[in-house]
């Protein structure tokens, strides 16, 4: 996830709460489809998509704080 700015990442996750939270909060996600996805936890469809979002908004948030703190 976001390996161009790895160490964007690291300094974030390091000096800003919010940003480690849900960075976390998107691997735990990432966790949880692998898991559903590899049938080791019985989630729906639906649930799985669902989780899929949340990941990809966590994802696109992330990505928005990784730029601007480059611009700062």
């Amino acid at each position: 996830m976001l390996a161009e700015y790895r160490d964007e990442i690291s300094e974030l996750k390091q000096s800003n709460a919010h940003f480690s939270r849900i960075f976390e909060k998107h691997n735990k996600l990432d966790h949880e489809v692998a898991a559903a996805l590899e049938g080791r936890t019985p989630l729906s469809d639906v649930e799985i998509e669902t989780m899929k979002k949340q990941k990809l908004l966590l994802k696109d948030e992330m990505l928005k704080m990784i730029l601007e703190s480059k611009e700062a």
